[in-house]
């Protein structure tokens, strides 16, 4: 994938990023070039080799369809909840956040709802919930060119049914 300045990008455990410049530098006597990215939740600046984007997750926003594919899984009610310790259940959960999967995120948010309905969530998991459902937010307003409230409203009611 080949971005260009002013491309909306996700980057993994950070989320929506804008491609701010793609600049040349010099590393270890080589020429190599960077996409510079601004995060769009706290305006981190990021440089990534453009020959490495790939392997480190960088990817374009989803489509209107990966978005529909994304609301499935939020709405699937019988799927196995880990059972195991709060600790052991966090670092699976957020080995998926990192992998800036949509598809992973969506699954963490959907199982860490369901969990908070039989059981209290550790301190880690409820940060972990608001994460991986600010990062969908994020990106799926973005997919559909809808505003972040809206979005969230229609995540909340695929919740509350």
């Amino acid at each position: 994938m080949v971005f260009k300045v002013g491309d909306s990008a996700v980057y993994p455990a950070h989320g929506v990023a804008v491609v701010k410049r793609i600049e040349e530098m010099e590393v270890g006597g080589m020429k190599k070039t960077f996409y510079v990215l601004q995060v769009v939740e706290n305006q981190m600046t990021i440089r990534v080799p453009t020959d490495n984007a790939q392997s480190v997750g960088l990817r374009a926003i989803i489509s209107t369809d990966d978005v529909n594919n994304v609301y499935k899984i939020l709405k699937m009610r019988n799927v196995k909840i880990d059972q195991t310790t709060w600790n052991r259940r966090y670092r699976e959960y957020m080995e998926k956040i990192k992998t800036g999967s949509v598809f992973e995120i969506a699954e963490v948010l959907r199982n860490l709802f369901l969990l908070r309905h039989s059981k209290d969530l550790s301190f880690g998991e409820r940060k972990m919930l608001d994460q991986a459902k600010h990062l969908l937010v994020k990106e799926i307003s973005l997919a559909k060119k809808t505003k972040e409230e809206v979005i969230e409203q229609e995540i909340q009611t695929i919740f509350a049914s």
